[in-house]
């Protein structure tokens, strides 16, 4: 039993063997024929892709044969255009040069002509020359006389000749200029007596002070002067003390320092002190009263033309262009009067009144410093605007009024017109005396260009400008050749009528207290 079993296991084991290789050997058949297949499968899709590739190279060549082929064409088009324009430039440069080798030889030509001509022209003068000095031969031969004899002859005769014409012709003249002289004179004295310029001439650069008597004269001119040249030195004015009866008069080109004088000199003859140091003390204190002016008579104009929103500045100079006169018409009136014109042609032309009126009122300002600072009225005027903002419309209004910018807008031809208005109007100017004050101011820049110069006044209408020099900087010596020095800057610099005295003023003090 045991060796049936074990022989039926082995049976089973061998016949298990057996169907293992006979599996083992069908799957490799099978495997054999599938690897063939794929092989032969990769192989027709190597030789599709092989053939595709050749068939996309062939068309690629082609493609790039035929683009290469449209370039060259290309290529050559632009190149047969480039040789036409070319061909083309080549016969324009070629018949310019043929014009101008023509232009050319016709120059030769005139020049060998005109060369000819003067070569002519000196032959003829020689031949003209020779003939006159024959003639000239053969007359003194005839006369008896040389070419230097006779002309002396002929000249005493005419120098003769000449003298008693000219003086009848002088005597002539003489009279016909002194009836037309007096003519003229009396035109322009009636001219001048209806338009009484002596009354605006008197306004604007004198001032007249009352006094209660003759006796006051003398305590304002002081014990040997002192107490005249004190108020004169701080002034910059010059009293005129005469035999006119009760009355003093401050003359000055500066009204300024006029108005400051006479309120000086006022409140001197009411105190009745008068003495070196109350007229320094009494010549501050009308400073300070002319600053109130100038600041109350600013804030009027502002008033009267109805301008808000001025900087306290610009109403201060304003104000200031109450002692400014310009051809004798006096600024700030001039601005008022041009703020009210230009308000009204706006208004009529339908622009804003309110810019109009205060571009007119600020038009002059400049003048208020000019003075003071180098420059045009009108670039003075631009700064000053700019500086305190103005609008932009009113700083261009004031820098075209006078043409010195073209004119861009409505209101600028408006200014202008009102400008021109007011100052063309009839007595409205002088221009004689606006020339006398910058003269004087001229006289006062020169004398005061030298070093160690303190203050410089013009006074007797020009006649004279009084230097005050800083005593440690410039002694007696040097006062001497400051003063030459300053009388020949002002003979090279300045014209001006007659002569002008050169006083120069070197004053030392010493203060002590008494305790």
């Amino acid at each position: 039993m045991n060796d049936l079993v074990l022989g039926l296991i082995i049976g089973l084991a061998g016949g298990a063997l057996v169907g293992i290789v006979v599996g083992f050997l069908i799957r490799k058949s099978i495997a054999e024929k599938k690897l063939g297949s794929a092989e032969e499968q990769a192989k027709r899709m190597i030789n599709d892709a092989i053939k595709e590739a050749e068939s996309a190279k062939k068309e690629a060549i082609l493609s790039a044969k035929e683009e290469v082929f449209q370039l060259k064409k290309e290529a050559d088009f632009d190149i047969k255009e480039r040789r036409k324009e070319v061909s083309r430039l080549e016969r324009r440069v070629a018949q310019k040069e043929e014009t101008l080798d023509a232009k050319l030889e016709a120059l030769e030509k005139k020049e060998a002509a005109l060369q000819e001509k003067h070569a002519e022209a000196d032959r003829v003068k020689v031949e003209i020359e020779g003939v006159l000095a024959g003639q000239i031969a053969n007359l003194e031969r005839i006369a008896g006389l040389t070419k230097e004899d006779a002309k002396a002859e002929l000249v005493a005769k005419l120098d003769s000749e000449m003298r008693h014409e000219t003086a009848v012709k002088i005597a002539e003249y003489e009279e016909s200029f002194k009836e037309e002289a007096d003519a003229k004179a009396k035109e322009i004295l009636s001219l001048a007596i209806q338009r009484c310029a002596a009354d605006h001439v008197s306004e604007i650069a004198i001032s007249v002070v009352q006094i209660p008597g003759d006796e006051m004269k003398g305590r304002i001119i002081g014990r040997e002067g002192r107490n005249i040249r004190t108020i004169e030195n701080l002034t910059g004015v010059e009293l005129i003390i005469d035999d006119t009866p009760d009355v003093i008069t401050i003359s000055g080109f500066d009204p300024v320092r006029r108005e400051v004088a006479r309120i000086a000199l006022e409140k001197l003859i009411a105190d009745g002190r008068i003495h070196p140091a109350r007229i320094e003390e009494m010549v501050e204190k009308a400073r300070r009263d002319v600053e109130n002016s100038i600041k109350q008579a600013g804030e009027k104009a502002v008033f009267e033309t109805g301008v808000h929103g001025l900087h306290p500045e610009e109403i201060k100079l304003l104000g200031r262009m109450k002692y400014r006169t310009s051809y004798g018409q006096n600024a700030l009136r001039h601005s008022i009067e041009v703020s009210m014109l230009a308000g009204v042609i706006a208004d009529e032309m339908g622009v804003d009144v309110t810019m109009a009126k205060r571009a007119g009122l600020l038009h002059d300002i400049g003048k208020a410093v000019t003075a003071e600072v180098e420059g045009s009225h009108i670039q003075l005027g631009v700064e000053i605007a700019n500086k305190y903002h103005e609008n932009k419309t009113i700083v261009h209004a004031i820098e075209a009024h006078h043409n010195d910018v073209e004119s861009i807008c409505a209101l600028d031809f408006i200014i202008q017109a009102a400008d021109a208005i007011s100052a063309a109007r009839p007595g409205a100017r002088r221009e004689d005396v606006e020339n006398y004050i910058k003269r004087l101011q001229k006289l006062e820049e020169v004398a005061g260009d030298f070093e160690g110069v303190e203050k410089t006044f013009a006074i007797q209408a020009g006649r004279e400008v009084r230097i005050m020099v800083k005593p440690d900087l410039i002694n007696d010596d040097n006062m001497k050749l400051l003063a030459r020095d300053i009388a020949k800057k002002i003979e090279n610099e300045l014209d001006y009528p007659g002569q002008i005295k050169v006083s120069v003023i070197r004053e030392s003090r010493t203060v002590e207290y008494a305790k």
